[in-house]
């Protein structure tokens, strides 16, 4: 019985933040499609900055749970900007968080709306989210010899071209770091080994097309790289062995109570335009991700393992940058679920938003 209750309290800790985030998606879906009618007629950068405010109040939301609610002491090392800028943010993978750290930085710099993603095509396939994430700005990729470099170049492009203010995030390891999985690691090194680079141990060997083309196509509207390194001290184990990162149930039931978040904002004159000079300038970018990683982890100096190089600054978020979205959206959402009518409409704009959705996402260009 006391085992059974113990079970049931830690469930609702994650339960009870993806109940309401889920929850509230249709009461978020019904006001963008508002909007969205409202700006029709209205030039393409109002409607822009209408929807990058409403993913601001939404993803404040999620902000709340995952750091407010959590608890989490957030770690810096280096110099965030204060000011907003147009950038790509490009950072070590591991885990399904990683997205949450992005949005961390982001809120921070006051930006969080302008938050846009580089994901994997079998995403676009989420209900309701799926689509949003691609009308929002983000792009869907395949990998290897299915990549589509043209649909990529030209979604950036009409990005670039509506001056729309950019944060874009990618993760050129192309799939999450997991210390268990030796194979995968043995095969990323073994190809790095291939292509003449240094074989890595704490990171993936990255993968450069991406990158590069997000880069060089938005290369005159853009401010900065951000290059981010991001260690949930959770995978810090008591022997040197690394340990998994956590998945967001277990982030939301605050098994990761600290993030070490290594900052370092690169000027765009540093970048190298030329594909070949550009992916070695990448590789050695993670094979410095990889160096800073292995004294975190494997240094015998106490004063160096478990911290990054630098002062690590702890950083806190109000909540009053977060509980008013959360106030806001479940104000929308209660009165839906209190009527048969409101009901009805809330499920209808989860199975038409979904199937439409899949619709346009893929008949889009």
């Amino acid at each position: 019985m006391l085992l059974s209750l113990v079970v049931h309290t830690y469930s609702l800790r994650y339960w009870f933040p993806a109940v309401v985030m889920l929850g509230t998606a249709p009461a978020y879906v019904l006001s963008w499609g508002a909007c969205r009618v409202l700006t029709a007629v209205l030039p393409s950068r109002l409607y822009r900055r209408m929807d990058d405010h409403l993913y601001n109040i939404y993803q404040s939301l999620v902000l709340f749970f995952f750091e407010n609610y959590t608890g989490v002491e957030i770690v810096i090392y280096g110099d965030v900007p204060k000011i907003k800028e147009n950038v790509v943010y490009l950072s070590n993978h591991q885990c399904t968080a990683d997205w949450i750290i992005a949005d961390m930085l982001a809120i921070r710099q006051e930006a969080l709306g302008h938050v846009r993603y580089v994901l994997k095509d079998g995403l676009k396939w989420l209900p309701l989210y799926g689509w949003y994430f691609s009308q929002h700005g983000s792009v869907y990729v395949k990998r290897s010899a299915k990549f589509d470099e043209k649909a990529m170049k030209k979604k950036l492009s009409s990005q670039t071209v509506l001056g729309t203010p950019m944060y874009l995030v990618i993760f050129p390891e192309g799939t999450r770091y997991n210390p268990e999985l030796k194979k995968m690691i043995s095969d990323s090194q073994a190809f790095a080994t291939k292509e003449g680079l240094a074989a890595l141990d704490h990171v993936l060997t990255p993968r450069m097309k991406a990158s590069h083309i997000a880069i060089e196509t938005m290369r005159d509207h853009l401010d900065a790289v951000y290059d981010i390194t991001v260690v949930y001290e959770a995978t810090l184990g008591k022997s040197s062995d690394r340990q998994p990162a956590p998945t967001m149930p277990e982030f939301l039931c605050k098994e990761s109570p600290r993030v070490h978040i290594h900052f370092e904002r690169v000027d765009m004159k540093e970048i190298p335009p030329e594909s070949v000079i550009f992916r070695d300038w990448l590789h050695k970018r993670f094979e410095i991700k990889d160096q800073m990683l292995t004294t975190f982890y494997e240094s015998e100096d106490p004063d160096k393992k478990g911290k990054f190089p630098g002062e690590g600054q702890r950083s806190h978020l109000s909540i009053m940058k977060t509980l008013p979205s959360l106030l806001f959206l479940g104000g929308l959402t209660l009165p839906m679920l209190l009527t048969e009518s409101g009901r009805k409409l809330y499920v209808r704009t989860w199975v038409y938003g979904t199937l439409l959705g899949w619709l346009w996402v893929n008949v889009s260009p």
